[in-house]
């Protein structure tokens, strides 16, 4: 859906400079006999995500499944200007830049992403965007045991934490030397317990906000716990709950050390799992150590504005032992989509975004809990993502569910034994009451 960019002030200025009144006098050569007032028939605009989904539902032939499958990638509606400028070929075909003087455009929407971020994360310093966010946690560990070496090798990834972000995790630091050390979930709220925790040789605790069942963790309690056990702490984050929940860097006392996550909830389609974009922020005390590219802002000998590559502590330009790593592909495309998402969407617009996805859990809830033998896993508090139990066969039922194109939810018997009967389902803004309604009536139907 191509975007038009001309806003009424603009379009005022052009007819004043054309110096016609409206622009139906630009087409005052058609006699008025030719002329009509308005379309018979044609009803009043809609919301651009709303005639997206008519004409997606319209389409012939096409199976289009109403989507309530989240856990780490989620269906958002997405401004049409967004990709219409990322396509431009100054940002879609542009490499990395090297040469700040020759990339002004590109280090400033970096400079405006970081900045943004900082913001959502309220912590000092962002850097210009990572891979996705399970590798970003896995630099985060890095990170943390570098600035904390004192305190020992050993890491707490919760078990509430995302699978995925765990498993690359242990993939990327298993080989040098750190433990990982997976404290558990309370069976009742859902929300990670560091009962029995042997704090020795911790160097960061990991607290994800909301966990991977959706649930709202303490975040005050684990900071301040880690805190005085002298560890750091890495939030990892859903950026755009931000918007309504409080931020890393306002954890606990003194706030979280370093923030991460992924920033496909930003601007960024599904596209079949990719590519997508890892952030990352800290407090400024752990700027030499964070990975990646920062970009700054500076003034030329003439005072004018001016970005360039303030940090970039790569391998091309200093000892690899001293090197954190290696980010320097175009990634910083999909940071480009996130800068104009935001932009666009501003405090507001996430807020709405934000309340609307969560108040659409509320009604989904509220409808398949009515269903018999359907009840909620957990008693915590929760965002855009619930974990529900259901009576029967799970595989069955989702995929009956398949067969109605509803994407129903992912089953967490492979990740987490102790729920086997257990759903992780998920709500945006875009999930309609109707979506809801229709959910619950066949899943009555299976069950």
């Amino acid at each position: 859906m191509p975007f038009i960019p001309h806003t009424a002030d603009e379009v005022s200025a052009m007819l004043r400079t054309v110096g016609v009144a409206d622009i139906a006098a630009l087409f005052d050569e058609i006699p008025p006999g030719l002329r009509i007032d308005g379309l018979p028939g044609v009803p009043d605009g809609l919301p651009e995500w709303e005639v997206g989904a008519l004409l997606a539902e319209r389409t012939a032939g096409d199976r289009n499944p109403t989507c309530f499958l989240g856990a780490g990638a989620y269906q958002h509606h997405i401004p049409a200007a967004v990709w219409q400028l990322v396509s431009r070929g100054e940002f879609y075909s542009a490499y990395t830049p090297y040469q700040a003087e020759a990339s002004q455009g590109t280090l400033q929407v970096l400079y405006e992403f970081q900045s943004m971020i900082a913001g959502l994360c309220a912590l000092d310093v962002a850097n210009a965007s990572l891979y996705d966010g399970a590798s970003a946690l896995a630099e985060a560990v890095l990170m943390a045991v570098r600035a904390n070496g004192q305190a020992g090798r050993r890491v707490l990834l919760p078990r509430a934490l995302h699978p995925a972000y765990r498993a690359a995790v242990r993939g990327i630091v298993a080989r040098q030397g750190i433990e990982l050390v997976e404290p558990g979930f309370d069976a009742q709220t859902g929300r990670t317990v560091l009962d029995g925790i042997d704090w020795i040789g911790v160097a960061a605790l990991a607290v994800p906000q909301p966990n991977f069942f959706g649930v709202l963790e303490d975040v005050d309690a684990l900071t301040d716990a880690a805190h005085a056990a002298g560890a750091l702490v890495v939030g990892v984050v859903n950026p755009l709950a931000l918007a309504i929940l409080k931020p890393p860097g306002q954890w606990g006392a003194r706030g979280a050390d370093i923030a991460c996550g992924e920033g496909q909830p930003l601007g960024i389609p599904l596209a079949g799992g990719g590519p997508y974009l890892g952030f990352m922020a800290c407090r400024e005390g752990l700027v030499r150590q964070l990975p990646g590219r920062i970009a700054g802002r500076t003034v030329d000998l003439d005072g004018k504005d001016g970005f360039t590559l303030t940090l970039q502590a790569r391998e091309q330009h200093i000892r690899r032992a001293k090197a954190t790593s290696n980010i320097c592909t175009n990634q910083g495309l999909l940071a480009t989509a996130a800068t104009l998402y935001m932009s666009l969407m501003g405090p507001a617009g996430l807020t709405t975004v934000a309340r609307q996805s969560h108040a659409n859990l509320n009604l989904l809830r509220e409808r398949l809990c009515a269903l018999p033998g359907v009840t909620p896993a957990f008693s915590g508090p929760t965002f855009n993502e619930t974990v529900l139990r259901l009576p029967g066969d799970l595989p069955r039922v989702l995929d009956g569910l398949l067969e109605r194109d509803i994407l129903g939810g992912l089953p967490l018997a492979e990740h987490y034994p102790e729920l086997a009967d257990g759903l992780l389902v998920c709500t945006t803004e875009l999930t309609s009451p109707a979506a809801c309604a229709r959910y619950a009536a066949a899943l009555a139907d299976l069950l």
